[in-house]
Parts: C-alpha cells; sequence; structure tokens
C-alpha cells in the first residue's frame, strides 16, 4: 500500500482545473485528452490487441497524443478529437504489428483496414466497448501475479496517464526505480499469460484492494496536483468518481471499504466551489465560504459512509472519510470539532505508520492544542527525513512558527518550502505569507 498522500487541514489549497472548452489551444486539448482519456485509450487499444502488448500500446497512445499535438497545431482541432486520436492510436498499433508480421495483424489486415478508411471524424469513437473500458483496464493492472504496489504503479501509469516523475513523488520514491518496477511488472504480466477478459468473482475480489488504492491516488492527483499550473484537476477527481461509483454497483465491489472511499472522494468533492477567491487567490480551510459546498455531494458521501459502517472492518478510507465529514458538518471553521479528527488521526497512525499521516495528525494537533503542541508532534515523527523533499512539512512548520511568533524560524521554514514547491498556486500562496513575515508592515 503506498503512502497516504496530504491533505492538509490547515491549508486547503485550491486551484483553478476543470475541463478543457472547445476554445482551449491545442496544446491544452492535447494534455486534457492525455489525462482524461488515457485510461479510455490504453482499454480499447488493449481490449484489441493484448494485454502482452502493452508496451506498443503505451508507444501507440503516446504517438498518437504527439501528431495531435502537430497536427491541430497547424491545421486546427478536428470536430471530434476523441475519434480522431482513437484512429491515429489505432493506426499505429496495427502498423507496428503490420512490421513486426504478427499473425494478429495478417489476420485483421482487412477489418481494421477498412474500419479505420470508413470512420468519419464527426462520428463516435471507433473504440467503443460492450463493458467500461477503464475500469475493465483497472482490474486488469490488479493482476494477482504482480505485487500491491506493483499494481497501482501500472495503474496510475497506464490509467491516469501520470508520468514517472507524478509516480515518484507519490511513493516517495525515484524516477529510476519506479521505471525499473514498471519494466518488471510489464515482464511479468507477460509471463502470467494476463487477458483483457474478466476473471471470476473469486479472483476480482482478490484484485480490490490494488483497484481502490489506485483510485484514491488518483483522486488525490486531481485534488492536489504535485506539479504545473493548476491545484485542483477536477477531470482526475470526476474519473475516480465516476469508476468507484461503478466498481461500487458491481457484486465484488459492494463492499464497506468503497463506499468509504466513494464517500471520502464525495465529501472532499463538495468543497471544489469554495476552494478559490473570485481572483483565484487559494483559501485555507478555514477561510472557505461554506455556503457554497455542493450539499447534495455531502449527502451523498454521508450515505456512502453509512453504508460504509455496515462492515465490521475498520480501514483507512473510513477514517479519513470520517475526518472530511467532520468538516463538512461544521457550521463554520471555529465549530470544526478537532477533538473527533486528532482521535481518527490516532486511529489511522495505528493502521498506517505513514510520515504523511503523522504531518496530518500535528496539523489537527495544532488547531486542537496550540502551534506548540503541534510543533512538538512534528519533532516526534519518525521518519519524518522521508518528507524532506515535500514542502508541506516545512510549510506546516512556517505556519505553527509564525503563530507562536518566531518569524525568523517561520522565514526560514517558508523559504525551504519555497525551493521545494512545484505547483504554481502554492508557490505564489507561500510566497505571500514570507513577504508578510519579512514586510509585517509592507
Amino acid at each position: 500500500m503506498p503512502p497516504l498522500p496530504i491533505h492538509n487541514e490547515s491549508d486547503d489549497e485550491p486551484g483553478d482545473g476543470g475541463a478543457v472548452g472547445a476554445a482551449a489551444g491545442p496544446g491544452q486539448l492535447v494534455e486534457h485528452f492525455f489525462r482524461h482519456e488515457a485510461g479510455r485509450l490504453h482499454g480499447a487499444l488493449l481490449r484489441r490487441f493484448g494485454v502482452h502488448n502493452l508496451t506498443l500500446v503505451e508507444d501507440a497512445v503516446q504517438e498518437a497524443m504527439l501528431r495531435a499535438l502537430r497536427s491541430w497545431s497547424m491545421g486546427g482541432v478536428p470536430p471530434n478529437p476523441s475519434a480522431w486520436i482513437s484512429r491515429v492510436a489505432i493506426n499505429h498499433a496495427y502498423d507496428a504489428l503490420r512490421h513486426q508480421g504478427t499473425a494478429l495483424a495478417k489476420q485483421d489486415d482487412f477489418t481494421l483496414h477498412h474500419e479505420l478508411q470508413h470512420t468519419d471524424e464527426s462520428e463516435s469513437d471507433p473504440l467503443v466497448a460492450e463493458i467500461d473500458d477503464t475500469l475493465q483496464l483497472l482490474l486488469v493492472c490488479c493482476h494477482p501475479s504482480i505485487s500491491s504496489d506493483a499494481q497501482v504503479v501500472l495503474a496510475l501509469k497506464v490509467l491516469g496517464g501520470f508520468n514517472l516523475t507524478e509516480i515518484a513523488r507519490a511513493f516517495l520514491s525515484t524516477e529510476a526505480a519506479v521505471e525499473k518496477q514498471l519494466t518488471r511488472t510489464k515482464s511479468r504480466l507477460r509471463d502470467a499469460g494476463a487477458t483483457f477478459d474478466l476473471p471470476p468473482e473469486v479472483e476480482l475480489s482478490d484484485r480490490l484492494e490494488g483497484a481502490l488504492a489506485t483510485l484514491y491516488l488518483l483522486f488525490n492527483e486531481g485534488y492536489k496536483a504535485t506539479a504545473g499550473d493548476q491545484l485542483l484537476r477536477e477531470e482526475l477527481c470526476d474519473e475516480a468518481v465516476r469508476l468507484t461509483g461503478l466498481l461500487v454497483q458491481h457484486p465484488v465491489g459492494n463492499q464497506p471499504v468503497t463506499h468509504a472511499l466513494l464517500a471520502l472522494m464525495l465529501l472532499h468533492s463538495a468543497r471544489f466551489p469554495a476552494r478559490s477567491n473570485p481572483t483565484g487567490g487559494l483559501l485555507r480551510l478555514a477561510d472557505q465560504d461554506r455556503t457554497i459546498w455542493d450539499q447534495a455531494l455531502i449527502d451523498q458521501g454521508l450515505q456512502h459512509l453509512a453504508l460504509a459502517s455496515q462492515g465490521d472492518h475498520l480501514t483507512a478510507y473510513h477514517l479519513q472519510a470520517g475526518i472530511s465529514a467532520h468538516h463538512c458538518l461544521a457550521a463554520d471553521a471555529g465549530s470544526t470539532d478537532w477533538g473527533q479528527i486528532v482521535t481518527h488521526y490516532d486511529t489511522l497512525m495505528t493502521l498506517t505508520a505513514s510520515p504523511v499521516v503523522a504531518l496530518n495528525r500535528a496539523v489537527a494537533i495544532a488547531n486542537l492544542r496550540g502551534p506548540r503542541a503541534g510543533l512538538a508532534a512534528l519533532d516526534a515523527i519518525e521518519d519524518v527525513h522521508r518528507l524532506a523533499s515535500q514542502h508541506l512539512v516545512h510549510a506546516v512548520s512556517g505556519d505553527l512558527h509564525s503563530r507562536l511568533g518566531d518569524h525568523a524560524a517561520a522565514a526560514n521554514a517558508y523559504r525551504r518550502a519555497l525551493q521545494l514547491v512545484r505547483l504554481g498556486p502554492e508557490q505564489a500562496h507561500l510566497a505571500r505569507l514570507l513577504e508578510q513575515i519579512e514586510n509585517p508592515h509592507g
């Protein structure tokens, strides 16, 4: 199980993400389609060409995106960008197989040629499956022949279109280690004879944990991206919610743990409308206008949380959803039940002794007992060195020192956070905090 990503309880900061409209430039559209449709494209091609051709399929999707960037920049965006990219990807995969002289290419020569030549750009996508290819791809990535961590890494790569840097940050690892793991994982899938067909329900049940872990990280990357100019990428969150919703409707996925994860996603999604001010500036949780939180999503989240409570197995998703529920149910920041939130984090620490969880716990303790107690909890994190390259641990330290009036220590912490932060909105926010410390009367 990967480390739990950071959701800083005191600095819930927004971005200006969301779907890319038709007026967006070619580069933005290509980026949107790569992020939003990577799973669908990979799934559709794997259904056609087989899991053993995973590397070829990845290359085909990547080539389709590159060709889209070149072609759309010169000739404009086609009427149906999704269908255009699908046809280019399947063309590239087919050409690669034909050059290899494989039986599949020879057998499907006429069929594929006819399909590709007679699909109009205004028509629907030629890679339409009878079942949801993206969800099926997720279950393929959770094949029992590979370890749980490897399952999540592979799924993030082919399902969410994550690059090596993003995956390495999610696992507090290195790009080289992630790349080696992906190579080994593909070999094991090939050796195991993995197929795109759905396995029996008994095997599906064994794959549920990996599927949930992947969907959690997919949502988290959309909720708080690791790099770029947008802190919030709603299309990733929406896709994670959609797939989790599909999973919970399946007999195998209709489990308390799945309801807990869906509750967590919905309760977080409900706060999206209030995460920025009218000028796009970042807003902390305490500064958000709670009247514009999406009450319908909160209600749905609470319903799934109630369904999650029917089981007798407590998971990290249950506890995190419970924490989010306390925030959503508080009428204002001052009404937040920090005592219960700290209790949830204490229990969460017994399930996963992650430094990320410990960091969030320190923030909650600071809100309950004061900044000095928060700093003590921060200093008590045993493996805090694993967070040394993460900006949030330094941002938290800066905030707590600032609240204590130790402006020199706060400024040093904020400077270190600024050196590490990779998100434009967070850089601007930290720069403002540092400016306030260094020039209090400016």
